[in-house]
This record gives C-alpha cells, sequence and structure tokens, in this order.
C-alpha cells in the first residue's frame, strides 16, 4: 500500500527538483520554451518545466580577464611582447546567450587580435609613454565589438611591454645620448646668458674708472684667499696707462714732426 504512494511521491519530488532553481542576485536566467526564446529571469524562485523549458544561467558581475601575452611589431619594426587585463561584464543575458557561443571565449579572442592591431600602429616609445591613450582606444574597440554580444568592456589595462636585451641597450644608449645633448644645450645656454651680462658689467664699468679699478681689487682678494704658491703683485689701472702714454716717445713724436717739416 506504502509502495502505490511512495512512487508518485517520489516523482512529484524529483520533477520539484529539475523545476525549482533559485537564482541569487548577480544571476539571470535566459529561459527557452521548446528551443524558443521566451524570456529572462532571476533572481530569486524560478520555475522550469523540465523537458519543455530549458534555462541558461549567466552571471552579471564583472569578470577579471587575463589577455595572454602577445608579440607585436610596433610601427617603428620593434618586436616587443605585450600583455594586458580586461575587466567586463554582461548586461543584456539574452545576447549573451543567442548572439555567440561561449561569449567569455569570444571576448578574449576579441580582446587579444585588438591588442595588435592597435599596438602594432604605434611606435615604440608611445607604447612606453602613452599608455593611459592607448589603454582607453583598445577599450572603445572592444566595446564597440561586443556590444552587439550584450557585453560592456569597462576597462583595458595594458600590463607589461617587454623587450629583448639587445633592444633595452639601444634604448639604454639613445637616452644616455639624449642626455648629453641636453646637457651642451643647456652649458651652451648659460654661456650666452653669462656673455650677455659681462657685455653688461664692461660697459657700465667702462664708463668709470674707479669702478673698474675696484673691481680688479676683488678679484685680487679672491686669489689672495686660495692656497697658491703664485704671488701675485698689483699694478695700478693708471700706471699701465701712463706706460702707454710713454710708449709714443719723443722719437716718434720727431718723427710725426720731422715728416711734416719734409712735407
Amino acid at each position: 500500500m506504502m509502495v502505490t504512494y511512495l512512487v508518485p511521491l517520489v516523482l512529484v519530488v524529483m520533477f520539484l527538483a529539475a523545476a525549482i532553481r533559485i537564482l541569487p542576485e548577480y544571476k539571470r536566467g535566459v529561459v527557452f520554451f521548446l528551443g524558443r526564446f521566451q524570456s529572462v529571469k532571476g533572481p530569486g524562485l524560478i520555475i522550469i518545466i523540465p523537458g519543455i523549458q530549458k534555462m541558461d544561467v549567466v552571471d552579471l558581475r564583472v569578470i577579471t580577464m587575463d589577455v595572454p601575452e602577445q608579440d607585436v611589431i610596433s610601427q617603428d619594426n620593434v618586436t616587443v611582447k605585450v600583455n594586458a587585463v580586461l575587466y567586463f561584464r554582461v548586461v543584456d543575458p539574452e545576447k549573451a546567450i543567442i548572439q555567440v557561443e561561449h561569449y567569455v571565449n569570444a571576448t578574449s579572442q576579441l580582446a587579444q587580435t585588438t591588442l595588435r592591431s592597435v599596438l602594432g600602429k604605434h611606435d615604440l616609445d608611445e607604447m612606453l609613454s602613452e599608455r593611459d591613450k592607448l589603454n582607453d582606444d583598445i577599450q572603445e574597440i572592444i566595446d564597440a565589438s561586443a556590444e552587439g554580444w550584450g557585453i560592456k568592456v569597462a576597462n583595458v589595462e595594458i600590463k607589461h611591454v617587454d623587450l629583448d636585451e639587445s633592444m633595452i641597450r639601444a634604448i639604454a644608449r639613445q637616452a644616455e645620448a639624449e642626455r648629453e645633448r641636453r646637457a651642451k644645450v643647456i652649458h651652451a645656454e648659460g654661456e650666452l646668458q653669462a656673455s650677455k651680462k659681462l657685455v653688461e658689467a664692461a660697459n657700465i664699468m667702462s664708463e668709470n674708472s674707479a669702478a673698474l679699478q675696484l673691481r680688479y681689487l676683488q678679484t685680487m682678494s679672491d686669489m689672495s684667499n686660495k692656497n697658491a704658491s703664485t704671488i701675485v703683485v698689483p699694478l695700478p689701472i693708471d700706471l699701465v696707462e701712463a706706460f702707454r702714454e710713454m710708449k709714443a716717445s719723443p722719437a716718434a713724436r720727431a718723427r710725426t714732426g720731422g715728416g711734416e717739416g719734409a712735407s
């Protein structure tokens, strides 16, 4: 007698176990009725008729995906290895199930091809110095392509740009040459500014002989503060001028006068 009631009870329990689904807040169920799309259900308690209805569960949380390392040839013919990380989530469960098979794998392949194509259009210097701009470009392209799959790409971050040892040494030599060039330019600019100031100082001191004499004495004072074995004897500027006048000797003046008499 009990067996008669036990069999239907077991069937009912099995039916309810197969029919009742509970979805958490971050999941949705895409329900198909006899193979045709019916609706998107969830979260909470959902009842599915076994054999007639089928439900595929989609996670709506942000998915973090590592983009495998890609060999990229830059625009200036430099081979680098680049990897990245991709953040995306499903915003339309219906499209994610119906429009594409295995949306996670499809997004991964799209990210790899986009990473190679975008970075291949830029020089190595741009890859190293303009990562934010490249991240935005890659994110926009992937997002536009995956929009038809019901996927929203939140962010793309380039993690590593690996170079060969020979290329690293070449970049180091280039950076050293650039630093030397900047040092020479700065030194030349300093010399130019100093020469202009010296010209201005010379013009000012030429207007007053006392200023030139004071500068002369200041230079002597600076030299005396150093531990040197050289003995410097100051020579007044006026004395030098006197020697210059004496150079025009009476004989020279006589020659000048003699020449005038001959004429």
